[in-house]
């Protein structure tokens, strides 16, 4: 398989072009087929995408290697590789990998350690589909016009 041009330029390394390697040798052996022949609905697909990316180790790039991550911090090389690679084949492939980054990314980055180890693993097995969801009466979902806010009442937390 030959390595596309741009994943020669400085800012890539040896393990990205592996990387890209890997991903798409899986797309081609897990996607066009289950594309063709879904008889299932799309939300269904979807988290049988999500269980298998899991099972492949590409939902790893989703989380940091503290809970079951496959680096101590994002990659975001890495996870451009990932999703182009899954785009080029299968367009619902990359939404499920894309929506478990979102889904858990603010639990990533400011959830307790409870709740980290309670579910991020588990986001990086394939085996909890990560949720965004994002709306406002006034604004949609455009989170530029949101108006809400947050305030702390009390000692609960």
């Amino acid at each position: 398989m030959s390595v596309p041009a741009y994943l020669n330029w400085p800012f890539f390394e040896a393990r990205h072009r592996e990387l890209y390697a890997n991903v798409a040798a899986w797309c081609g052996q897990n996607l066009h087929a289950a594309h063709r022949e879904a008889r299932e609905s799309a939300d269904e697909r979807c988290i049988a995408l999500v269980g298998a990316l899991g099972a492949a180790g590409l939902l790893r790039y989703c989380v940091r290697s503290d809970h079951g991550g496959a680096a101590a911090d994002f990659d975001v090389r890495s996870i451009a590789i990932i999703r182009e690679s899954l785009a080029r084949f299968d367009g619902l492939a990359d939404f499920a990998f894309a929506m478990q980054g979102l889904g858990s990314g603010a639990l990533s980055l400011a959830g307790s350690g409870e709740l980290q180890e309670k579910y991020l693993p588990r986001v990086a097995r394939g085996g909890a589909v990560a949720g965004f969801a994002l709306s406002e009466s006034e604004a949609g979902s455009d989170v530029a016009a949101l108006q809400c806010r947050a305030r702390r009442e009390g000692n609960t937390m």
